[in-house]
């Protein structure tokens, strides 16, 4: 069968990566010999999937289900290989064959099923006790990237990208993150990208997480992209500033993290993501997330 790539993944990298074209262009062949090679048998491409790999729906020799990924270089798969190897399934989808590359062989899970499905509610104490299972002491000797190298490029990024109209929130999220990072409370493996669409369905556990783009560092920094899920609602509501500092009280004490220290990455992290958006052009969600950093 034909690999067509989803068209969020190529328009996602449209519009982060450079060389996406010369990826995307051999990614179906790409496909074809990751199937053949591991004797598996494909029931469909999950659509829309995500905004950085091509996700597969097979069956193995042995009838087993199971998910095919592919990923380009700048995705890291091996970072998130080795995240999956190192939490061995416990929070996280199980890793099924080391492998190497771009390619990873995954469990099975439900896509139409995520935490976001559910309650608020539900869904934020569901979410959080899935990423309490991933907050781990990283194995000795690792490569993953750290929070202060990963903010550091970000962070210039947004200083190059900002125009006048965003300097005062830019400076606010800088100097926060230069106040966090000056003394960190805990070093942990995190999951990177966390938020309640990144946790699905599954037949061994209730809720696993997918998809991690790991990091070490302290874990507010984790938890502060979960602050600011299903932004659109919190913006449509006139009590959405008091929800958005509610939801940080209750985070920062369900997981026992310093609330100020949430509230800091949460404004960095939404800054960032807004300051990105308007720069690839998306101008609706960039405003989102900037009206959602004013609130902090």
């Amino acid at each position: 069968m034909a690999f067509e790539p989803p068209r969020r993944l190529v328009r996602a990298l449209g519009e982060t990566a450079a060389d996406s074209d010369d990826w995307l262009e051999k990614l179906p062949e790409a496909a074809q010999q990751a199937v053949a090679l591991r004797e598996l048998t494909v029931e469909r491409v999950q659509v829309p999937g995500g905004r950085s790999s091509l996700v597969l729906l097979v069956r193995r020799a042995d009838g087993t289900p199971a998910v095919l990924k592919l990923a380009p270089p700048r995705a890291r798969p091996e970072s998130e290989r080795a995240a999956l190897a190192h939490w061995g399934g416990l929070g996280a989808v199980q890793l099924l064959e080391p492998g190497d590359g771009g390619v990873l062989l995954l469990e099975r899970l439900h896509p139409e099923m995520s935490v976001r499905s559910l309650p608020e509610a539900k869904a934020l104490l569901e979410a959080a006790g899935t990423l309490r299972k991933l907050w781990v002491e990283p194995p000795q000797g690792h490569s993953f990237e750290t929070v202060a190298g990963r903010t550091g490029r970000q962070a210039e990024a947004m200083r190059k990208s900002a125009g006048p109209d965003l300097v005062p929130l830019v400076d606010a999220a800088l100097a926060a993150r230069e106040e966090l990072l000056a003394a960190p409370p805990d070093h942990r493996l995190l999951h990177g990208t966390f938020r309640q669409s990144k946790v699905l369905s599954g037949d061994r556990m209730p809720w696993l997480a997918v998809g991690p783009d790991p990091v070490v560092g302290e874990c507010a920094f984790d938890l502060a992209r979960l602050v600011r899920d299903r932004v659109e609602d919190l913006i449509a509501t006139p009590s959405g500033a008091s929800t958005t500092r509610r939801r940080v009280k209750r985070l920062a004490e369900s997981l026992e993290v310093d609330q100020e220290r949430l509230r800091g990455w949460t404004l960095f992290r939404a800054v960032e993501s807004g300051v990105r958006a308007r720069r690839v052009g998306r101008v609706q969600d960039s405003e989102l997330l900037l009206e959602f950093a004013g609130w902090l």
